[in-house]
């Protein structure tokens, strides 16, 4: 069942033997997709393993870690109409990249597809599923399945000019949530985003990953996206429910400090979201203060 429509795109920093791993699962799938990894700058063997262990596969070496912007990097090697986001720690079920083309082909208006994530070794759903799946936005009844304000990276299929278009992630978020803004553009420019239940992928959650540091750029990176494209009433909102919920740390106060010093340019390049989008994230809003799955905020 060998399908060409998508292309599988990884990026990675010193996680060599996950990355390996991951490899592995994404080689043995029946689809057979082509697979372009960014080697964010690796300093422990990983360029020099996945050139030895999978010679079929695409290897860009950047010589600085970029971060989510890696992924912008192996997308312009891209040919394929679909482009599967994948971390080195995850990887996707058989027959999941093949679905998940069949519904792009199917509804022109989708831009992307997020999967329901499983958690390894114990197979457990990842408690950020509960939220996809009850998604309080609306969309039309085409939609497979739950409208999302937003999508998880290593989790979701997205049409490649879509990506394209609204400019991929930006260099300025580098990794932390990095998602929301690429996808209020998305939303902004009249495409979709779903939720898929019957897509599945797998989290094998690497020991290997500075929490304090993604905590940081988490909090920074969901204020500067909700002040560059949220209302003033909707954004004063979410900072001061922000100052309320995150904890009372170190790490807090260096993102907020973060987000203050980008003030200028995110008041530069504020674009506030159409007033029928705004409408609907408010209800996303209120349903992500009551979230105990966040994964940057607290």
């Amino acid at each position: 069942m060998t399908d060409d429509r998508t292309t599988v795109v990884v990026i990675t920093h010193n996680r060599r033997d996950e990355l390996l791993r991951t490899l592995g699962h994404l080689a043995a799938l029946p689809e057979r997709p082509p697979v372009v990894i960014t080697d964010n700058a690796s300093t422990d063997g990983t360029a020099e393993a996945v050139a030895h262990h999978h010679p079929g596969m695409r290897l860009l070496r950047s010589t600085r870690n970029l971060g989510a912007t890696g992924r912008n990097l192996a997308v312009r090697h891209v040919r394929t109409p679909y482009v599967a986001f994948c971390d080195d720690d995850s990887w996707w079920a058989p027959g999941s990249l093949a679905h998940a083309a069949d519904l792009l082909d199917r509804h022109d208006a989708l831009a992307s597809v997020t999967a329901r994530i499983v958690v390894e070794p114990d197979g457990t759903e990842d408690p950020i599923v509960a939220e996809l799946r009850d998604s309080p936005l609306t969309g039309p009844p085409w939609l497979p399945g739950p409208a999302l304000g937003s999508f998880l990276a290593a989790a979701t299929v997205q049409r490649t000019t879509a990506f394209r278009q609204a400019g991929g992630f930006s260099h300025r978020l580098w990794l932390g949530g990095e998602e929301e803004l690429l996808a209020l553009d998305l939303l902004a420019a009249g495409w979709w985003l779903a939720y898929v239940e019957d897509l599945t992928v797998h989290h094998a959650p690497s020991p290997h990953r500075d929490a304090r540091l993604r905590r940081i750029h988490g909090i920074r990176n969901t204020l500067w996206c909700t002040w560059l494209r949220r209302s003033a009433p909707a954004a004063w909102r979410r900072t001061a429910h922000l100052v309320r919920t995150v904890p009372r740390d170190a790490a807090s106060v260096r993102a907020f400090g973060l987000a203050l010093a980008g003030l200028p340019w995110v008041l530069r390049e504020r674009r506030v979201m159409p007033p029928h989008i705004e409408r609907q994230l408010l209800a996303l809003d209120r349903a992500q203060r009551l979230s105990t799955a966040r994964r940057y905020v607290g």
